[in-house]
């Protein structure tokens, strides 16, 4: 059964890759025909031509600091996983798995369990233990599915976990748009992320995302490892070269990094003695400098931390470019209103009152937040958008507003699945193109599907109403 059961998701796969090379846009595309869709539905309830440019105009620009954290999110984790101890530790856990199946397997487990930590410090962790697997060419593992195995944090659990941006946001008030914050009010952890509901689901969809991983790489000579494929896996060289002038010390010098990395962990301890560790580390400024100062220290000098950045800061080059549209988008949901005062916001959100129950609210959000995040592949970025209309339709059928966030989180990365936006990092460490990973992923979209919409509807009846808090 098992010999018979791989092949055919292999080959599936493999179909799958030739269809999405062809008939997939550039991740940036999307965005700019979601802009389209919003200005054509704007328009059509009455907003004036003008009143559209306004609200595109002034909404463009209104997530910059949030935009920046991304960023940093991404940059932190880069730095981290590029520093030399953390390579020694990739060496060691590539030496783990006896299989060609298993090391894919291995590569989604570690990429997962990491990114309910962080997600960016998934992607690149995981595609560097990619690597390591690939030079062990007596593995004989598929590159491409372990390239495609890398991408399973973003494409599963990393919502669930620590650095989800729409939990994030919704623990932070001075993060959120005012209009915004009267409709969700403050969710802490404990109703989102915290809850065993959302724990027991994260469990599932990591099993789950593991056996298909296994299941669906290519054996035999059905497999294309990094050698067949030209690709170069040789290790990163952390060396740096030798100083060339006096001034350049500092440069080289630990000094430093100790110097700053103390000061940060003072502040760090501060915030969680006062604060409570929860509560700090649901600030997303909070998260990112306990990361860059992890990242410093085991960069260790500060020249190679910044080293270490550069390389970083090209895998953040989508995040500036799109998020400006996204801000860009909630305005025109939000603030762009027809004669009588109506946005696009109060039209979803009445739709969505008028068809659901307290009942098929949950796989209707679901569905919708999956759909949506094909055009718009960002968690926080989009939360920005969708949450005015789907958290006034959670109060106004009474339905539990953070198991809401939960929802729109294990639905928004189903997307990431078959949207090549966040695969960008991944491609770049890999040296491989999307359409190499996209057949693999999209095998595990068409399982992760129902099971995520049933269970966020079966595990939403479990839970009940609380009216929004505000700070």
């Amino acid at each position: 059964m098992r010999h018979h059961r791989k092949p055919f998701l292999s080959r599936l796969a493999e179909k799958c890759c030739l269809w999405s090379e062809r008939w997939f846009p550039d991740a940036f595309a999307f965005a700019l025909l979601a802009v389209v869709i919003l200005v054509v539905c704007a328009l059509g309830i009455g907003v004036t031509p003008k009143q559209v440019a306004i609200s595109f105009g002034d909404g463009f620009w209104s997530i910059i600091p949030f935009t920046m954290q991304m960023c940093f999110i991404v940059i932190g984790g880069y730095v981290v996983a590029d520093s030399p101890p953390v390579a020694k530790l990739i060496q060691r856990l590539a030496m783990l798995p006896k299989s060609a199946a298993g090391a894919v397997t291995w590569v989604a487990v570690v990429g997962m369990v990491s990114s309910l930590l962080h997600w960016g410090l998934s992607l690149i962790l995981a595609s560097l233990l990619a690597r390591a697997l690939a030079r062990r060419e007596a593995l004989h593992m598929d590159y491409r599915a372990a390239g495609a195995a890398a991408c399973l944090g973003c494409g599963s659990v990393w919502a669930l976990g620590l650095s989800s941006s729409a939990a994030q946001l919704q623990a932070n008030p001075a993060s959120m748009p005012a209009a915004m914050l009267q409709v969700t009010g403050v969710i802490p952890f404990s109703q989102t992320l915290f809850l065993w509901q959302s724990m027991f689901m994260a469990a599932v969809l990591l099993i789950l995302s593991a056996y298909i991983a296994w299941a669906s790489a290519p054996s035999g000579e059905r497999t294309q490892t990094a050698q067949q494929l030209g690709v170069s896996v040789d290790e990163t060289d952390h060396r740096l070269r030798p100083r060339q002038r006096p001034g350049e010390w500092l440069d080289y010098s630990p000094l430093l990094t100790l110097l700053i990395a103390a000061l940060g962990l003072a502040w760090l301890i501060d915030q969680f003695v006062t604060k409570g560790f929860v509560s700090a580390i649901a600030n997303l400024n909070t998260y990112n400098l306990l990361f860059l100062m992890v990242g410093m220290l085991l960069q260790w000098r500060p020249k190679r931390f910044l080293v270490s950045v550069t390389r970083g800061v090209s895998s953040v080059s989508s995040i500036l470019i799109q998020f400006p549209f996204l801000g860009a988008m909630a305005a025109l949901m939000t603030t762009a209103t027809n004669a009588e005062g109506v946005n696009l916001a109060h039209v979803v959100s009445a739709a969505f009152t008028s068809i659901a129950t307290a009942d098929t609210f949950a796989p209707l959000v679901g569905i919708y937040s999956a759909i949506l995040g094909v055009f718009i592949p960002s968690g926080g970025g989009k939360w920005l958008i969708e949450a005015p209309y789907v958290m006034q339709a959670a109060n106004d059928l009474h339905y539990h507003l953070g198991w809401t966030v939960q929802i729109y989180n294990a639905a928004e990365a189903l997307p990431n699945l078959i949207n090549p936006f966040w695969m960008l990092p991944v491609l770049g460490i890999l040296g491989l193109r999307a359409r190499d990973l996209i057949g693999f992923t999209f095998v595990q979209f068409l399982v992760h599907l129902p099971v995520v919409l049933l269970m966020v509807w079966w595990l939403g009846r479990t839970l009940t109403y609380v009216s929004p808090v505000m700070p």
